[in-house]
């Protein structure tokens, strides 16, 4: 389930397309769990997971995403093209709904701008 929740992400804007717009939960719970989450998810996402560099994360805070309370964690990290080139720095944020990780949104400098990041040497470790 955790990949074809992380799937259904972007399309061409920056709205995002979720299998779990809508929760029951009034209070959203903190994705004790994220971490993991994150690495098993990055494991599929990546195309060559192999040789990440400069992995850094950000504990989940959170933040009103189209009027919805949400935990959100950045990331930021180095991969290597399909050439195993590697390209500049990408910035992820990370959207978590009732604990679990809902989707993966590119070019979050709105979303990541204030977090103090910290290492994340388990996703510079991936293997497939």
């Amino acid at each position: 389930m955790l990949m074809l929740v992380g799937c259904a992400g972007m399309g061409g804007g920056d709205e995002a397309t979720s299998y779990m717009t809508d929760s029951s939960l009034a209070v959203q719970p903190f994705p004790a769990n994220y971490r993991a989450d994150l690495l098993a998810f990055m494991r599929t996402y990546l195309n060559n997971p192999r040789g990440i560099r400069n992995a850094v994360i950000a504990e989940p805070v959170q933040r009103n995403i189209g009027g919805r309370t949400r935990y959100v964690a950045c990331l930021r990290y180095t991969a290597t093209d399909e050439g195993d080139r590697y390209d500049g720095s990408e910035d992820r944020a990370a959207l978590f709904l009732d604990g679990r990780l809902d989707r993966l949104i590119p070019r979050a400098k709105e979303l990541c701008g204030s977090v103090a990041y910290m290492p994340f040497p388990e996703l510079e470790k991936l293997t497939r």
